[in-house]
């Protein structure tokens, strides 16, 4: 297509992809990396022009993107609930959620990326300096399956927005749902600025070493681990979203029944395969026994089935089953006691199908309390629809107890007097009060985690910066009178200088 936004026409391409059975694909190899160096070819090849296009340009045709997703929610929808079980609402969801994130950053795009002026100093007066962001080039952007259109889009949306290309390899789990997205852009823009491989970790593996410019990862802390080893071979520069164990505090003066409500939503939902997911309630011990009696209340009416009325869908990674299954089991070894799930009133282990519906993939809610002081399923991540809750004495108990653990991503605090200071307390790098997860709606907000969840931010002004480089210009409006950048300069000129510092910073603004 010739765009209007342009002198030269957008290249066109046939999109390829590795497929997982190994086929050959549109560019005539089935070797891993060959496909991946061919996509990344073809998107630095395509770049310059993306680029060229300007804001005002790429926002255009993103916009055109946009309305090609809201026309195809329910078609893609109908693709994630296929490769995911998820229900057909959270799927909708999730799309939906990626469209208002894609049209905030095309939006939004030249005013936190665009060149401005700067201010400069009396010491550098004779200096006009600009700032703005550029865009690196080619982007590596490799998709989790459990939210495989939202969490991917909080990478390629914003890295598009702000003039990159993007090579996106999505989860083996969800190849459709990632092609699907790459066929939509190229409906609605006729270009290769998006480029999808698929595959399974070779294909990441060889994207890491493929000489993008940098890679934005969502997955396992381990696997963040490989991925950021293979990329430091080229000083390819990393955006981590790793894992979670994100704790939702409720203080004796909450609203007890909104705070069960968001606890089983938060926890449960996506069959608690969410890296935000609410997987511990620390409960303040005057409102603990009714906190308790709110989330069984609540838990008990959740289902989770394979049928299209059903509240949950399954367990997507079929491994993950058997890691659930052993963290409750060693909990209930250790005392813990089972108050939502099917735990036959016992605390001597649980069966190995006892709480499998579906003994292949599909998992009841489980609510554990007095869980054991060491357990795997406090400090470790468990993704799936278990939550523990535990009594603290007080606020400052519940922020040790979050803190205590590696991974720092979200969290909630459901207080009417507390709620904002112990959020700003907790280390996480978002947290929710008196709400469950609603930092990730808002698209001004930055989303990333810190320690064990990794770094970098997708998501706002943050999120657009993290695909962009800063471009610093400073420019002479004059000669100074005296000049300290040059070796022509003599013992007068130092003095002056010297004077001038001290005139300026040599005064204490306070007694000692």
């Amino acid at each position: 297509m010739t765009s209007p936004y342009a002198d030269s026409p957008a290249p066109g391409h046939r999109t390829g992809a590795v497929g997982t059975g190994g086929e050959r694909t549109a560019y005539g190899t089935s070797d891993p990396s060959e496909l991946v160096t061919r996509a990344v070819g073809l998107a630095r090849e395509t770049q310059p022009w993306w680029a060229s296009i300007g804001f005002a340009g790429r926002r255009h045709l993103l916009d055109r993107w946009r309305q090609e997703l809201t026309a195809g929610m329910d078609d893609l929808a109908a693709v994630v609930r296929r490769e995911t079980g998820k229900p057909h609402g959270d799927a909708m969801l999730e799309v939906g959620l990626a469209i208002e994130h894609l049209a905030w950053a095309a939006r939004k795009a030249p005013s936190v990326l665009g060149r401005r002026r700067v201010g400069s100093t009396l010491l550098a007066a004779h200096l006009a300096a600009t700032v703005e962001y550029l865009p690196y080039g080619v982007i590596g952007v490799i998709g989790p399956w459990n939210y495989p259109v939202f969490t991917p889009m909080g990478s390629i949306g914003y890295a598009l927005a702000g003039g990159n290309t993007v090579v996106f390899k999505p989860s083996e789990l969800t190849p459709q749902t990632g092609q699907w997205l790459a066929d939509s852009f190229e409906r609605a823009v006729g270009s290769p600025c998006l480029q999808v491989v698929q595959g399974e970790a070779e294909v990441g593996e060889a994207l890491c070493r493929a000489g993008v410019d940098k890679l934005g990862f969502t997955g396992s802390t381990a696997t963040a681990k490989k991925v950021m080893a293979a990329c430091a071979e080229t000083l390819t520069p990393v955006l981590i979203e790793g894992g979670g164990k994100d704790a939702l505090i409720v203080d004796e003066d909450a609203d007890v029944a909104a705070a069960a409500q968001a606890a089983v939503w938060g926890g449960m939902s996506n069959a608690g395969q969410t890296c935000i997911g609410v997987e511990r309630v620390l409960a303040h011990t005057a409102v603990y026994d009714e906190v308790v009696a709110a989330i069984v209340r609540e838990a008990g009416q959740v289902r989770a089935g394979l049928d299209v009325n059903a509240d949950l869908g399954p367990i997507t990674l079929p491994k993950q089953v058997g890691i659930i299954r052993e963290q409750i089991t060693e909990a209930v070894t250790g005392g813990a006691r089972v108050v939502v799930g099917d735990a036959p009133g016992t605390n001597d282990g649980i069966g190995a199908d006892s709480l499998l519906t579906d003994p292949e993939r599909t998992l009841q809610p489980v609510v554990l309390v007095d869980i054991p002081e060491g357990a795997r399923i406090q400090v470790e991540e468990t993704f799936g629809p278990v939550i523990t809750v535990e009594r603290v004495a007080d606020l400052n108990d519940a922020v040790a107890s979050a803190n205590a653990v590696g991974y720092g991503l979200g969290g909630a605090v459901y207080s009417r007097r507390h709620g904002p200071e112990v959020a700003r307390r907790l280390r996480s790098g978002m947290t929710s009060v008196n709400n469950v997860i609603g930092f990730a709606g808002l698209p001004e907000l930055p989303f990333g985690g810190v320690g064990d969840s990794g770094f970098g931010r997708i998501h706002g002004a943050d999120g657009l910066r993290e695909f962009c480089y800063a471009k610093s210009v400073a420019r002479q409006r004059f000669t100074p009178p005296v000049s300290m950048t040059n070796f022509q300069r003599r013992t007068r000129t130092d003095g002056i200088f010297r004077a001038a510092v001290t005139v300026l910073h040599g005064k204490r603004p306070w007694r000692s």
